[in-house]
């Protein structure tokens, strides 16, 4: 019992917040919901891409630190960087082959609402590996008492990069579909620029000047928010 209920906490721990944070954010679709089983699949895949990408991070990592990088530092930002456009291929990839590619995903909003449910699974996930690390030797309680802020921006990060791909799809839903591909892959190339931008400064801001760089991600969600109400007024062309 003793080894099952940390896991348990952690899993709570990590998979709440972010269904607290689908709830916000499935309101902004309130008009026209979409199915409730669409959702919930978004939400697991999400939280499949990160059983895909620990394997091949954890493979980029080694093969890099055993390169020809140059310093510890030189291959920390290049790692991150990697890691970071990987974790949006696969959250887009995901949330096409879950998704994207349904009948269901039929106005602008659609496809903003499903990246964001991709990118809270992949978050939620990813929270409670966090929680779980034997790195730091603590027990779950203390890891969310002292947790690295980081913990606390990853859902909103995964949420405000992802979203990107999804604005670029919605801003294009009724183009032709050259146009939306090339919005999409627009999109994905911003998400991971974002997620790359992120990881650098965290790991060169000094501990007590994070929050400032999570103050950027809040703007961002700031910005989004109000995109999306525009979002919500494209009507196709006559």
């Amino acid at each position: 019992m003793n080894d099952v209920m940390p896991v348990i906490a952690a899993t709570a721990g990590g998979i709440l917040p972010a269904l607290a944070w689908l709830w916000f954010w499935l309101r902004e679709d309130s008009a026209n919901p979409e199915p409730r089983r669409l959702i919930a699949l978004a939400f697991l895949g999400g939280m499949v891409s990160v059983a895909i990408a620990v394997p091949l991070e954890l493979g980029i990592k080694q093969t890099l630190e055993f390169g020809l990088l140059g310093s510890m530092f030189a291959a920390s930002t290049v790692i991150y960087s990697v890691w970071s456009a990987l974790e949006e291929v696969i959250k887009y990839a995901m949330a096409y082959a879950t998704v994207l590619h349904r009948r269901e995903d039929d106005e602008p909003i659609d496809p903003v609402i499903y990246m964001v449910t991709t990118a809270l699974g992949f978050a939620g996930a990813e929270n409670v590996l966090f929680l779980l690390s034997p790195l730091s030797g603590n027990t779950v309680a203390q890891n969310i008492a002292t947790g690295d802020l980081r913990f606390v921006g990853a859902t909103l990060l995964h949420v405000l990069s992802s979203s990107l791909i999804g604005v670029a799809l919605g801003l294009t839903f009724y183009s032709r579909k050259s146009v939306h591909v090339v919005a999409g892959f627009i999109g994905l190339v911003c998400a991971m620029v974002l997620h790359v931008i992120f990881n650098y400064l965290i790991l060169n801001t000094p501990p007590e000047l994070v929050l400032r760089t999570f103050a950027l991600v809040w703007v961002g969600i700031i910005l989004l928010l109000a995109i999306i109400e525009y979002i919500k007024r494209i009507r196709p062309t006559a």
